[in-house]
Protein backbone atom coordinates (compact mmCIF):
# COMPACT_ATOMS: atom_id res chain seq x y z
CA UNK A 1 0.00 0.00 0.00
CA UNK A 2 2.81 2.43 0.45
CA UNK A 3 4.17 1.86 -2.81
CA UNK A 4 0.77 3.19 -4.21
CA UNK A 5 0.82 6.26 -2.05
CA UNK A 6 4.28 7.40 -2.76
CA UNK A 7 3.70 6.92 -6.64
CA UNK A 8 0.85 8.65 -6.59
CA UNK A 9 3.02 11.93 -4.64
CA UNK A 10 5.25 11.81 -7.28
CA UNK A 11 2.88 11.99 -9.89
CA UNK A 12 1.12 14.94 -8.96
CA UNK A 13 1.23 18.27 -9.98
CA UNK A 14 -0.78 21.62 -8.93
CA UNK A 15 -3.72 21.55 -8.52
CA UNK A 16 -5.89 23.72 -6.01
CA UNK A 17 -6.82 21.44 -2.97
CA UNK A 18 -10.22 20.01 -2.63
CA UNK A 19 -12.11 20.62 -0.12
CA UNK A 20 -14.86 18.46 0.98
CA UNK A 21 -18.33 19.92 1.81
CA UNK A 22 -19.92 19.44 5.11
CA UNK A 23 -22.67 16.40 5.38
CA UNK A 24 -26.40 17.72 5.76
CA UNK A 25 -27.57 18.13 9.20
CA UNK A 26 -30.57 16.21 8.30
CA UNK A 27 -31.36 13.08 10.10
CA UNK A 28 -32.57 11.52 7.23
CA UNK A 29 -34.76 8.03 6.16
CA UNK A 30 -30.46 5.80 6.13
CA UNK A 31 -30.52 2.57 4.69
CA UNK A 32 -28.66 0.03 6.98
CA UNK A 33 -25.83 -1.10 5.29
CA UNK A 34 -22.98 -3.57 5.90
CA UNK A 35 -18.93 -2.20 6.51
CA UNK A 36 -16.52 -4.37 4.69
CA UNK A 37 -12.82 -3.61 6.20
CA UNK A 38 -10.72 -4.43 3.42
CA UNK A 39 -7.74 -4.26 5.51
CA UNK A 40 -8.71 -7.50 6.98
CA UNK A 41 -8.19 -9.47 3.60
CA UNK A 42 -5.16 -10.71 3.89
CA UNK A 43 -5.56 -11.77 7.54
CA UNK A 44 -5.16 -15.55 8.48
CA UNK A 45 -9.16 -16.62 8.06
CA UNK A 46 -10.08 -12.81 6.93
CA UNK A 47 -11.36 -13.91 3.52
CA UNK A 48 -13.72 -15.95 4.76
CA UNK A 49 -14.90 -13.82 7.57
CA UNK A 50 -15.33 -10.99 4.73
CA UNK A 51 -17.60 -13.16 2.22
CA UNK A 52 -19.82 -14.35 5.37
CA UNK A 53 -20.75 -10.60 6.00
CA UNK A 54 -20.82 -9.81 2.00
CA UNK A 55 -23.57 -12.96 1.80
CA UNK A 56 -25.50 -11.42 4.57
CA UNK A 57 -25.45 -7.90 2.66
CA UNK A 58 -26.44 -9.15 -0.40
CA UNK A 59 -29.53 -11.24 1.43
CA UNK A 60 -30.94 -7.98 2.63
CA UNK A 61 -29.86 -4.89 -0.30
CA UNK A 62 -27.22 -4.98 -2.92
CA UNK A 63 -25.76 -2.27 -1.30
CA UNK A 64 -22.66 -1.92 1.09
CA UNK A 65 -19.52 -0.07 2.12
CA UNK A 66 -15.89 -0.92 2.44
CA UNK A 67 -12.94 0.72 4.01
CA UNK A 68 -9.73 -0.21 4.34
CA UNK A 69 -8.90 0.06 0.80
CA UNK A 70 -5.70 1.67 0.82
CA UNK A 71 -5.90 4.94 -0.43
CA UNK A 72 -5.77 8.14 1.57
CA UNK A 73 -8.65 10.76 1.54
CA UNK A 74 -5.89 13.17 0.58
CA UNK A 75 -5.08 10.80 -3.00
CA UNK A 76 -9.00 10.74 -2.93
CA UNK A 77 -9.35 14.01 -2.82
CA UNK A 78 -7.11 14.61 -5.59
CA UNK A 79 -9.28 13.23 -7.96
CA UNK A 80 -11.98 15.55 -6.88
CA UNK A 81 -9.74 18.27 -7.61
CA UNK A 82 -9.19 16.83 -11.11
CA UNK A 83 -12.29 16.15 -11.85
CA UNK A 84 -13.87 19.61 -10.79
CA UNK A 85 -10.95 20.76 -13.33
CA UNK A 86 -12.09 19.03 -16.22
CA UNK A 87 -15.81 20.62 -15.34
CA UNK A 88 -14.71 23.89 -15.37
CA UNK A 89 -12.99 23.75 -19.13
CA UNK A 90 -14.92 25.70 -21.39
CA UNK A 91 -17.90 23.68 -22.92
CA UNK A 92 -16.48 23.83 -26.39
CA UNK A 93 -12.65 22.29 -25.29
CA UNK A 94 -15.07 19.58 -23.54
CA UNK A 95 -16.41 18.63 -26.29
CA UNK A 96 -13.41 17.97 -28.56
CA UNK A 97 -13.81 15.28 -26.54
CA UNK A 98 -17.05 14.07 -26.89
CA UNK A 99 -18.19 9.71 -25.99
CA UNK A 100 -19.81 8.41 -28.99
CA UNK A 101 -22.62 7.76 -26.47
CA UNK A 102 -24.92 7.04 -29.73
CA UNK A 103 -23.43 4.30 -30.92
CA UNK A 104 -22.74 2.74 -27.09
CA UNK A 105 -19.35 4.28 -26.78
CA UNK A 106 -18.95 5.88 -23.03
CA UNK A 107 -15.27 7.08 -22.82
CA UNK A 108 -15.18 10.71 -23.31
CA UNK A 109 -17.26 13.34 -22.09
CA UNK A 110 -20.57 13.20 -21.73
CA UNK A 111 -22.41 16.76 -21.92
CA UNK A 112 -24.74 18.70 -19.84
CA UNK A 113 -28.70 17.98 -20.83
CA UNK A 114 -28.43 15.21 -22.77
CA UNK A 115 -31.29 13.12 -21.83
CA UNK A 116 -34.78 14.24 -21.43
CA UNK A 117 -35.92 13.09 -17.89
CA UNK A 118 -38.92 14.87 -17.75
CA UNK A 119 -40.98 16.45 -21.17
CA UNK A 120 -39.07 19.80 -21.72
CA UNK A 121 -36.57 19.10 -19.02
CA UNK A 122 -32.99 17.54 -19.30
CA UNK A 123 -30.83 16.03 -17.30
CA UNK A 124 -28.42 18.30 -14.91
CA UNK A 125 -25.25 15.48 -15.39
CA UNK A 126 -22.01 16.16 -16.71
CA UNK A 127 -19.57 13.00 -17.00
CA UNK A 128 -15.94 12.62 -18.10
CA UNK A 129 -15.11 8.93 -18.23
CA UNK A 130 -11.53 7.55 -18.72
CA UNK A 131 -11.08 4.04 -19.69
CA UNK A 132 -8.63 1.20 -18.52
CA UNK A 133 -4.97 2.43 -19.37
CA UNK A 134 -4.57 0.13 -22.15
CA UNK A 135 -2.96 0.16 -25.31
CA UNK A 136 -6.63 -0.60 -27.03
CA UNK A 137 -8.30 2.36 -25.38
CA UNK A 138 -5.60 5.14 -25.94
CA UNK A 139 -7.95 7.89 -26.32
CA UNK A 140 -7.29 12.21 -26.53
CA UNK A 141 -7.87 13.45 -22.85
CA UNK A 142 -8.00 17.25 -22.31
CA UNK A 143 -4.39 18.63 -20.58
CA UNK A 144 -5.71 18.59 -17.28
CA UNK A 145 -6.17 14.61 -17.48
CA UNK A 146 -2.40 14.59 -19.77
CA UNK A 147 -1.10 16.56 -16.93
CA UNK A 148 -1.95 14.01 -14.44
CA UNK A 149 -1.95 11.13 -16.10
CA UNK A 150 0.47 8.93 -13.72
CA UNK A 151 -1.67 9.91 -10.92
CA UNK A 152 -4.76 9.09 -12.43
CA UNK A 153 -3.64 5.49 -14.05
CA UNK A 154 -1.75 4.92 -10.27
CA UNK A 155 -5.67 5.55 -8.78
CA UNK A 156 -7.14 3.31 -11.30
CA UNK A 157 -5.01 0.62 -11.37
CA UNK A 158 -4.86 0.10 -7.53
CA UNK A 159 -8.92 0.69 -7.33
CA UNK A 160 -8.75 -2.39 -10.26
CA UNK A 161 -5.62 -4.78 -8.38
CA UNK A 162 -6.76 -3.96 -4.71
CA UNK A 163 -9.95 -3.23 -4.33
CA UNK A 164 -12.05 -4.82 -7.26
CA UNK A 165 -9.82 -7.74 -7.41
CA UNK A 166 -10.53 -8.56 -3.67
CA UNK A 167 -14.50 -8.21 -3.96
CA UNK A 168 -14.41 -10.53 -7.09
CA UNK A 169 -12.75 -13.57 -5.02
CA UNK A 170 -15.00 -12.65 -2.15
CA UNK A 171 -17.76 -12.95 -4.53
CA UNK A 172 -15.79 -16.44 -5.86
CA UNK A 173 -15.39 -17.61 -2.38
CA UNK A 174 -19.72 -17.24 -1.58
CA UNK A 175 -20.14 -19.25 -4.92
CA UNK A 176 -17.62 -22.15 -4.02
CA UNK A 177 -15.86 -21.42 -7.16
CA UNK A 178 -11.93 -20.89 -7.46
CA UNK A 179 -10.67 -17.67 -6.24
CA UNK A 180 -9.58 -16.97 -9.52
CA UNK A 181 -12.82 -17.73 -11.30
CA UNK A 182 -14.45 -13.55 -11.45
CA UNK A 183 -10.80 -12.23 -11.92
CA UNK A 184 -9.87 -13.87 -14.96
CA UNK A 185 -13.11 -12.62 -16.68
CA UNK A 186 -12.23 -9.13 -15.30
CA UNK A 187 -8.31 -9.23 -16.52
CA UNK A 188 -7.02 -5.52 -16.76
CA UNK A 189 -5.62 -6.39 -20.16
CA UNK A 190 -8.07 -7.20 -21.95
CA UNK A 191 -10.67 -4.85 -23.53
CA UNK A 192 -13.84 -3.96 -21.36
CA UNK A 193 -15.86 -0.99 -20.67
CA UNK A 194 -14.29 -0.44 -16.81
CA UNK A 195 -13.42 3.34 -16.09
CA UNK A 196 -13.05 6.11 -14.09
CA UNK A 197 -15.53 8.30 -13.83
CA UNK A 198 -15.57 12.52 -12.87
CA UNK A 199 -18.95 13.33 -12.66
CA UNK A 200 -21.06 16.40 -11.78
CA UNK A 201 -24.75 16.93 -11.12
CA UNK A 202 -25.30 20.68 -11.41
CA UNK A 203 -27.92 22.34 -8.73
CA UNK A 204 -31.52 22.76 -10.14
CA UNK A 205 -33.88 25.42 -8.96
CA UNK A 206 -36.68 25.03 -6.85
CA UNK A 207 -39.26 24.97 -9.86
CA UNK A 208 -37.44 22.08 -11.46
CA UNK A 209 -37.55 20.51 -8.35
CA UNK A 210 -41.19 21.04 -7.98
CA UNK A 211 -41.83 19.65 -11.50
CA UNK A 212 -39.01 16.93 -11.08
CA UNK A 213 -40.77 15.86 -7.87
CA UNK A 214 -37.40 15.82 -6.65
CA UNK A 215 -36.13 13.13 -8.70
CA UNK A 216 -33.33 13.67 -10.83
CA UNK A 217 -32.54 9.97 -11.87
CA UNK A 218 -35.26 7.46 -11.98
CA UNK A 219 -34.83 4.14 -10.20
CA UNK A 220 -32.30 1.78 -12.34
CA UNK A 221 -29.61 -0.63 -12.38
CA UNK A 222 -26.26 -0.43 -13.24
CA UNK A 223 -24.62 -1.90 -16.57
CA UNK A 224 -21.66 -3.83 -15.55
CA UNK A 225 -20.54 -6.16 -12.34
CA UNK A 226 -19.82 -3.39 -9.53
CA UNK A 227 -20.10 0.43 -8.60
CA UNK A 228 -17.90 1.92 -6.66
CA UNK A 229 -18.66 5.75 -5.06
CA UNK A 230 -16.21 7.31 -3.50
CA UNK A 231 -17.66 9.37 -0.44
CA UNK A 232 -19.68 11.64 -1.52
CA UNK A 233 -20.98 14.27 1.29
CA UNK A 234 -24.06 15.51 -0.90
CA UNK A 235 -26.80 13.70 0.02
CA UNK A 236 -28.88 12.35 -2.98
CA UNK A 237 -28.38 8.62 -3.29
CA UNK A 238 -31.62 6.51 -2.54
CA UNK A 239 -31.47 2.58 -2.78
CA UNK A 240 -34.79 0.76 -2.95
CA UNK A 241 -35.10 -2.02 -0.35
CA UNK A 242 -36.97 -5.40 -1.53
CA UNK A 243 -39.61 -4.13 0.21
CA UNK A 244 -40.16 -1.09 -2.40
CA UNK A 245 -39.26 1.48 -0.01
CA UNK A 246 -36.70 3.92 -0.81
CA UNK A 247 -33.74 4.67 2.06
CA UNK A 248 -30.78 7.45 1.73
CA UNK A 249 -27.30 6.52 1.62
CA UNK A 250 -25.09 7.93 4.06
CA UNK A 251 -21.96 8.99 2.94
CA UNK A 252 -19.81 6.99 5.60
CA UNK A 253 -16.72 8.69 6.68
CA UNK A 254 -13.71 7.33 4.52
CA UNK A 255 -15.54 4.85 2.24
CA UNK A 256 -16.56 3.61 -0.76
CA UNK A 257 -20.17 2.62 -1.41
CA UNK A 258 -20.12 -0.14 -3.41
CA UNK A 259 -23.30 -1.59 -5.57
CA UNK A 260 -24.38 -4.78 -7.65
CA UNK A 261 -25.27 -4.33 -11.31
CA UNK A 262 -26.42 -6.32 -14.29
CA UNK A 263 -23.79 -8.67 -15.36
CA UNK A 264 -23.47 -10.18 -11.56
CA UNK A 265 -26.73 -10.84 -11.96
CA UNK A 266 -26.55 -12.39 -15.02
CA UNK A 267 -24.05 -14.44 -14.23
CA UNK A 268 -25.24 -15.72 -11.00
CA UNK A 269 -28.92 -16.54 -12.48
CA UNK A 270 -30.56 -13.77 -10.13
CA UNK A 271 -28.87 -14.98 -7.44
CA UNK A 272 -26.77 -11.65 -6.64
CA UNK A 273 -29.72 -9.26 -7.49
CA UNK A 274 -28.37 -5.90 -9.28
CA UNK A 275 -29.12 -2.67 -7.07
CA UNK A 276 -32.09 -0.56 -7.90
CA UNK A 277 -31.10 2.89 -6.96
CA UNK A 278 -31.97 6.85 -8.13
CA UNK A 279 -30.84 10.15 -7.15
CA UNK A 280 -33.20 13.10 -5.54
CA UNK A 281 -32.58 16.24 -5.09
CA UNK A 282 -30.43 16.76 -1.90
CA UNK A 283 -31.85 18.29 1.55
CA UNK A 284 -32.34 21.80 1.72
CA UNK A 285 -28.63 22.72 3.38
CA UNK A 286 -27.27 21.20 0.53
CA UNK A 287 -29.85 22.50 -1.96
CA UNK A 288 -27.53 24.89 -3.66
CA UNK A 289 -24.34 23.37 -3.87
CA UNK A 290 -23.36 21.01 -7.07
CA UNK A 291 -22.64 17.42 -6.30
CA UNK A 292 -19.38 16.18 -7.73
CA UNK A 293 -18.68 12.65 -7.66
CA UNK A 294 -15.75 10.36 -8.46
CA UNK A 295 -16.71 6.81 -9.03
CA UNK A 296 -14.92 3.48 -10.55
CA UNK A 297 -17.08 1.29 -12.92
CA UNK A 298 -16.23 -2.69 -13.04
CA UNK A 299 -17.27 -4.76 -16.14
CA UNK A 300 -16.33 -8.35 -17.35
CA UNK A 301 -14.61 -8.81 -20.54
CA UNK A 302 -16.32 -7.53 -23.59
CA UNK A 303 -16.38 -11.01 -25.25
CA UNK A 304 -17.77 -13.26 -22.07
CA UNK A 305 -21.47 -14.25 -22.66
CA UNK A 306 -23.58 -13.36 -20.07
CA UNK A 307 -24.00 -17.50 -19.00
CA UNK A 308 -25.08 -18.42 -15.44
CA UNK A 309 -22.19 -19.99 -13.79
CA UNK A 310 -22.21 -23.80 -12.65
CA UNK A 311 -22.33 -23.57 -8.82
CA UNK A 312 -23.22 -25.99 -6.41
CA UNK A 313 -24.45 -22.85 -4.07
CA UNK A 314 -26.60 -21.72 -6.66
CA UNK A 315 -27.95 -25.21 -6.86
CA UNK A 316 -28.66 -25.77 -3.37
CA UNK A 317 -30.61 -22.23 -3.15
CA UNK A 318 -32.56 -22.88 -6.85
CA UNK A 319 -31.01 -20.75 -8.92
CA UNK A 320 -29.56 -23.63 -11.42
CA UNK A 321 -32.13 -23.13 -13.68
CA UNK A 322 -32.04 -20.90 -16.63
CA UNK A 323 -35.08 -18.35 -16.26
CA UNK A 324 -36.42 -15.42 -18.68
CA UNK A 325 -34.26 -13.54 -17.08
CA UNK A 326 -31.55 -15.18 -18.45
CA UNK A 327 -28.97 -12.94 -21.07
CA UNK A 328 -27.73 -16.54 -22.45
CA UNK A 329 -26.61 -15.14 -25.83
CA UNK A 330 -25.69 -11.54 -25.43
CA UNK A 331 -22.01 -10.94 -24.31
CA UNK A 332 -21.16 -8.42 -21.79
CA UNK A 333 -19.54 -6.04 -24.62
CA UNK A 334 -23.04 -5.84 -26.62
CA UNK A 335 -25.27 -5.54 -23.21
CA UNK A 336 -23.09 -2.48 -21.85
CA UNK A 337 -22.73 -0.76 -25.64
CA UNK A 338 -26.68 -1.87 -26.25
CA UNK A 339 -27.86 0.36 -22.72
CA UNK A 340 -25.54 2.72 -23.42
CA UNK A 341 -27.24 3.92 -26.60
CA UNK A 342 -30.66 3.34 -25.31
CA UNK A 343 -29.78 5.90 -22.34
CA UNK A 344 -29.26 8.64 -25.05
CA UNK A 345 -32.48 7.53 -27.28
CA UNK A 346 -34.91 10.42 -27.96
CA UNK A 347 -37.81 8.30 -28.21
CA UNK A 348 -39.52 9.02 -24.65
CA UNK A 349 -38.77 10.65 -21.72
CA UNK A 350 -37.16 8.56 -19.08
CA UNK A 351 -40.25 9.85 -16.38
CA UNK A 352 -42.28 7.92 -18.83
CA UNK A 353 -40.44 4.74 -18.65
CA UNK A 354 -41.32 1.71 -16.91
CA UNK A 355 -39.27 -0.29 -18.73
CA UNK A 356 -37.13 -0.09 -22.26
CA UNK A 357 -36.30 -3.28 -24.44
CA UNK A 358 -32.21 -3.31 -24.84
CA UNK A 359 -31.24 -6.65 -26.80
CA UNK A 360 -31.90 -9.83 -27.56
CA UNK A 361 -35.16 -9.71 -26.10
CA UNK A 362 -34.26 -8.10 -23.01
CA UNK A 363 -35.20 -5.33 -20.87
CA UNK A 364 -34.15 -2.69 -18.63
CA UNK A 365 -36.18 -1.77 -15.90
CA UNK A 366 -36.86 2.21 -14.26
CA UNK A 367 -38.31 2.52 -11.13
CA UNK A 368 -40.37 5.49 -9.14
Amino acid sequence: MATVATSVIQGQTDLPTYHQIPETKYELDWADLVTLDLSQFDQPGGKQKLATQLFEAIQKIGFFYIIGFGLSQEQVDRQFAIGKEVFQLPTEEKLKYRADLENGGYNGYKPLGLREVKPGVFDNTEIYNIPKWIPAFERPHPEVINRNKQEIETFARHINDNIVGKLLVLFAIILELPEDYFLQRHRYEEKSDCHLRYMKYHRRTEEQNRILENVWVKGHTDFGSLTLLFRQPVSALQVRTPEGEWKWVKPYPQSITVNLADSLEFLTNGFLKSSIHRVVAPPPDQADIDRLGVLYFVRPEDSLELRPVVSDVLKRLGYDKTTDGSAVGITAGEWVKARVAKGVSKDKARSDLSEQQIIGGKAAKYYD
